[in-house]
């Protein structure tokens, strides 16, 4: 039994150490620098820019955001940072959702290093979506239990009667039970 319990303990070690290691395409592809997309949230027809410090300080790149329909474009080095920087436009016709924009490095050091970083495209402006979540409510809620105060004077009134034959009702039985009297 217990070595049944050792196996058992060592077989879901092994499995779950599989399960949580990175793909060896995936550790290979973005192994550090990463693939800067700004804005990350654009409306079709927006212009993107994109940089990654991934290609080196003398590095190039060739962009790929033909995900979003824009095709391909040159990441060029910066002179500080050991940026290389490009941009391109998304496609008035593009549809909302979120899509990968890739770099391939070319020149010394990070040659064939890809690099990649998401694009999100959304129909209406990260203004216009700041704007609709500020608006403040009003009127009364309207949840179907009512309250004292509601707006309307008769519901009100039969709720508080209700109540009231209700509590009547519920005297009247504790005070028959107490006397003896069967119900």
């Amino acid at each position: 039994m217990r070595k049944a319990r050792l196996l058992t303990t060592a077989a879901l070690a092994v499995a779950s150490a599989a399960l949580l290691a990175p793909p060896a395409a995936a550790a290979a592809r973005d192994t550090g620098g990463g693939l800067e997309v700004n804005p990350s949230t654009v409306m079709p027809g927006s212009t993107v820019t994109v940089n990654t410090t991934a290609c080196g300080s003398d590095g190039a790149a060739t962009g790929d955001a033909s995900a979003v329909g824009a095709g391909t474009f040159t990441l060029a080095p910066e002179t500080h940072k050991e940026n290389a920087t490009g941009e391109f436009k998304v496609p008035p016709s593009a549809q909302p959702g979120t899509y990968e924009i890739a770099a391939q490095c070319s020149g010394s050091g990070a040659d064939g290093k890809q690099v990649a970083g998401d694009l999100m495209v959304t129909i209406t402006s990260t203004a216009a979506a700041r704007e609709e979540q500020q608006v403040t409510p009003k009127g009364h809620v309207k949840t179907g239990v009512g309250g004292a105060l509601g707006p309307d004077p008769v519901q009100t009134a039969a709720g508080v009667a209700a109540l009231a034959v209700a509590a009547a009702g519920g005297t009247w039985l504790l005070h028959r039970r107490a006397r003896g009297d069967r119900i």
